[in-house]
């Protein structure tokens, strides 16, 4: 209260409870009647604003962790402050629910609670409304709470300081409007929010991730929202609508409502409904506007408009996984020719993950790693619809064209740097712009680069001709090689060259055609279709002769040579290597000439010619060698070492072998180096160091299963049990004795490994090369 001068008027500033004299001068007595001094005051409610509490399914750990940081602030004399942050529909508000109403009875002071508006389209609760309503809870009345928010926020910290509360604040949008709502004392303050409450760092906020149930737990929701027996009874079915449901409570609960609603229909038909993915989001809705869709659409309506733009543009992406340069490529702009590494005009790396993280903070992507991300599979649907809602055509086209050609351009830069020699055909882009990204330093790292992204390049690949790619098809198949050379993806091998040769033939690309032809036929040889390869690398024997191609139908000298050896044809094999021998340099490609003398040396190995062999394997290594090209040999390295196994020689077995082991180690040949460490354990065993051998044999095995080679692991099997059985092992040199060579390598200006099952030299690895 400030007095004034006489004539002038007084203020009264301030909350005040109970009565007041405001005058600016008083003479004499003052007398204030309140009311019966011995009448109680009516004591305001307790506030209990809690909504009531969802039935709870497996949130166990969740609801221990929450425990324990209560604990552990409670031993700090900290109040205790906690964000749960996770999807919409994810389950945040019943988890928060569930562990606020279990602790009641050590807060009997009340609780209230307040939704926060974060994703409401009218926009976010202003804290100053928030704070008028709590303190109308707490008992003050309406017309004593103060006008200014900073005064409303000091009332609430001092009527909460000595009461035991919790306080739960729902869906809020950002920690700003967080801090004026946290009550005074040592209460519990709980924040659900579908953004990182990351703000709330300063104030000692427990951060605590909501993830989508596991299946088991997902299986126990559906029973519990069904109330009958129909899950007991049709458990598969169960578990097959929980997964099309991808854990997510919010669409478990939709689907067993919809099931619940009709008792007499079989979880079946549920599974049917959403099965397919175009629809599956109709059939999580209730009502038209109480499900998935409705949940995520509120979560896009709150990102800014380039996160929102590469939100439904990352839905084009036919993969799982992706990173920022995939999103980089994504909001690229631009109409000129791309090329690789020009950059892209428009939106750059700090825009896309400036916009990743927004994504990542909305609870719209996972994070998976260091600069990866993937969609919660029902966001990526969601995220698809949104972009065939509010694109054109034309500019879902071209995002999926700029997608294709960052992966081909990563891949072919990943290509050169795993494998220098392998000819390269000159990659064609769409318009542009190109965002080619960096798989690594060295040929390790971009092979790892390779595998690492290989279900993304094969969803490219699949997806590619039908979105008018066709050209990227095959260049990303063709890109691909070294990675199926050196860790032998069967599968993958062959449906991507099956995708390509088709792609090729559409647009009319003969030299395209015969690329594929000899890649998809060495995965045919490696994974044991020896009469298969043979007919298409004669198909392509046959173009390249039709196109002049003198040099490609030299290359083909070897990959059928190679064929007949795993056909067991080894005159008709060794001829075809000797001509390739001579025609090969004679047409410009002196390193496929070194390669199809170590495929004849392998054969010669194979009959027991073991210094022929080692002639052929030397004149092999010395070209090689003088082209630089030091993975191959090493490959001849070990057919010398091998050889030298088979003549008795074993310091000079172990010194070649312990070469080619280092220079195979660099370049991640994991097959290759098992068949340097089996030779290396023969040696120890002509030594009788039959520990070494073992260990040897054991690291030999660990490197061929990893690499996808069941012939050569079960040689090496073999090995170990006549080792410890009655220990006749001892190295007969007679190739790898491992049932079948796994590896193949080489083609029509491709270098590309497979696997045979036929004994030969080099582990039964033989390579056409260019």
């Amino acid at each position: 209260m400030r007095g004034q001068e006489r004539g002038g008027h007084n203020e009264l500033s301030g909350v005040v409870h109970g009565a007041s004299v405001q005058a600016a001068v008083v003479h004499g007595d003052v007398h204030v009647r309140t009311g019966d001094p011995a009448a109680p005051r009516p004591r305001a409610p307790l506030p209990w604003q809690l909504p009531p509490a969802f039935p709870l399914t497996a949130r166990r750990a969740e609801l221990r962790r929450l425990e324990q940081h209560r604990a552990a602030a409670a031993g700090r004399g900290h109040p205790v402050l906690a964000a749960l942050s996770g999807l919409g529909g994810v389950g945040k508000t019943a988890l928060a629910l569930s562990w606020l109403h279990g602790l009641r009875p050590d807060f009997p002071d009340g609780q209230l609670y307040a939704d926060l508006g974060g994703q409401s389209p009218a926009g976010p609760a202003d804290p100053a409304e928030v704070l008028s309503g709590f303190l109308r809870g707490l008992g003050v009345p309406p017309r004593q709470v103060p006008h200014g928010p900073a005064e409303r926020a000091a009332l609430y910290r001092s009527l909460t300081a000595e009461r035991a509360i919790v306080v739960l604040l729902d869906d809020a949008a950002t920690a700003a409007q967080v801090r004026p709502l946290l009550p005074g004392g040592r209460n519990v303050t709980l924040v659900t929010s579908r953004t990182r409450m990351s703000g709330l760092a300063l104030e000692g906020c427990h951060q605590m991730q909501v993830e989508p149930l596991a299946q088991e737990a997902a299986v126990e929701l559906l029973a519990a929202t069904l109330a009958d027996d129909r899950v007991a009874t049709q458990t598969d079915d169960a578990r097959a609508l929980v997964g099309l449901c991808a854990g997510l409570p919010l669409a478990v609960r939709v689907a067993g409502a919809r099931l619940a609603a009709r008792p007499g229909r079989r979880i079946t038909t549920m599974v049917r409904a959403l099965a397919a993915e175009h629809g599956r989001l109709d059939a999580l809705a209730i009502d038209g506007d109480h499900g998935v869709r409705a949940a995520l659409d509120l979560s896009y309506r709150g990102l800014p408009e380039t996160a929102a733009r590469l939100y439904r543009l990352l839905g084009v992406h036919p993969g799982r996984e992706f990173g920022s340069a995939v999103a980089e490529a994504v909001l690229a702009r631009g109409h000129a020719p791309g090329e690789p590494g020009s950059g892209a005009p428009g939106l750059g790396p700090p825009d896309a993950e400036r916009s990743l993280e927004n994504l990542y903070d909305a609870n719209l992507l996972i994070d998976t790693g260091e600069d990866r991300y993937r969609f919660h599979d029902l966001v990526r649907l969601h995220a698809a619809e949104k972009a065939a809602q509010d694109e054109p055509d034309e500019e879902r086209a071209a995002v999926f064209r700029r997608i294709a050609d960052h992966y081909v351009a990563t891949a072919t830069r990943a290509e050169k740097a795993v494998d220098p020699y392998h000819p390269l055909r000159e990659r064609s882009y769409g318009p542009g712009p190109v965002v080619e990204g960096d798989p690594g330093p060295g040929p390790r790292a971009a092979l790892d680069w390779l595998e690492r992204e290989l279900p993304q390049l094969m969803a490219v690949i699949r997806h590619a001709r039908a979105a008018g790619a066709a050209e990227a098809c095959w260049q990303l198949a063709d890109a691909m090689g070294p990675l199926f050379i050196r860790r032998k993806h069967y599968d993958e091998w062959l449906a991507a060259y099956e995708e390509g040769l088709v792609a090729a033939r559409e647009v009319g690309d003969t030299q395209a055609a015969c690329r594929m032809l000899t890649s998809g036929g060495q995965g045919e040889l490696g994974r044991g279709g020896h009469g298969r390869a043979l007919e298409m690398f004669e198909e392509a024997a046959g173009l390249f002769s039709s196109i002049g191609d003198l040099l490609g139908h030299a290359r083909t000298l070897n990959y059928r040579g190679l064929a007949h050896q795993r056909l067991g044809q080894l005159d008709e094999a060794a001829a075809l290597f000797a001509r390739a021998a001579v025609e090969l340099p004679r047409h410009g490609d002196e390193r496929a000439g070194g390669l199809a003398r170590l495929n004849a040396a392998d054969i010669d190995l194979t009959l027991g010619r073991a210094e022929r062999a080692a002639e052929g394997a030397a004149a092999a290594r010395a070209v090689l060698l003088a082209v630089d090209d030091p993975y191959n040999a090493a490959r001849a390295a070990t057919l010398l070492g091998r050889s030298a196994l088979l003549r008795g020689g074993l310091d000079e077995a172990e010194r070649l072998l312990s070469e080619a082991l280092a220079d195979l180690g660099a370049v991640g040949a994991d097959s290759e180096t098992a068949r340097a460490l089996r030779a290396l354990a023969e040696v120890a065993e002509g030594r009788g160091e039959r520990a070494l051998a073992r260990e040897r044999y054991h690291q030999a095995l660990t490197l061929a299963v990893a690499a996808n080679q069941p012939g050569q692991a079960e040689g090496l099997r073999e090995r170990l049990r006549l080792l410890d059985g009655d220990g006749d092992g001892d190295g007969d040199g007679d190739g790898d004795g491992d049932g079948g060579g796994d590896e193949v390598e080489g083609g029509v200006g491709d270098e590309v490994e497979g696997g045979g099952e036929v004994e030969g030299g080099v582990g039964g690895e033989g390579e056409a090369g260019g």
